[in-house]
């Protein structure tokens, strides 16, 4: 009895394979490239718990996951749309691959002292000393899984679920991407009062 043929695997050239490949490569290297910046690996305090729900203290930024992961996931549907209905309509992979390196980008450029200060002085952030190298994956991962959803579920739900974020968010911790945003472009004092807690 002949033995049938081995399914051949995808070619490089596939358009999924490739693009899919970068993107992973690329999320490896801004993780490198994070840790040679100096940035720690994990919380300086020692707490392994993978998850911090205080937006304001000590253990923000510094986890796997924080509540600015809401903020990343948005990024992720916002991300998707720029490139949907752009040249890379027809090419979600490689909309994929440009998503992630719009999100890789902003991780690096938000870890540089630069914009480390711009948080500290500009918004209610005056701790603010950058990402732990998890939390930036956690972040990255969260824009990733933010494009998938918006990709799943279309335009209209995704504007649903933007607005169920931003306004919980709001009431949850006083922040969220448009807030982030607007404080760090244009910092209105009656803003960072508020989310102060004053």
């Amino acid at each position: 009895m002949a033995t049938p043929p081995a399914t051949p695997l995808p070619p490089l050239t596939d358009r999924r394979v490739v693009p899919i490949a970068l993107t992973a490569i690329a999320i490896v290297a801004a993780l490198v490239t994070l840790r040679m910046m100096g940035r720690i690996v994990w919380c300086a305090l020692g707490d392994i718990n993978p998850i911090s729900l205080d937006a304001w203290g000590p253990h923000n930024s510094q986890h796997f996951a924080d509540p600015y992961v809401f903020s990343h996931f948005l990024h992720g549907v916002v991300f998707f749309f720029l490139f949907h209905f752009g040249v890379l309509r027809r090419k979600p992979m490689w909309g994929l691959l440009a998503a992630m390196l719009l999100e890789i980008a902003w991780e690096i450029f938000e870890n540089t002292p630069f914009t480390i200060n711009r948080y500290r002085v500009a918004t209610a952030a005056v701790g603010y000393t950058g990402d732990s190298v998890a939390n930036s994956l956690g972040d990255m991962l969260a824009c990733l899984g933010g494009w998938f959803v918006a990709r799943y579920v279309g335009i209209r739900w995704s504007i649903v679920l933007y607005l169920v974020l931003e306004i919980g968010c709001a009431i949850w911790i006083r922040d969220n991407l448009t807030l982030n945003v607007i404080q760090f472009i244009y910092p209105i004092q009656s803003i960072k009062t508020w989310q102060s807690g004053a």
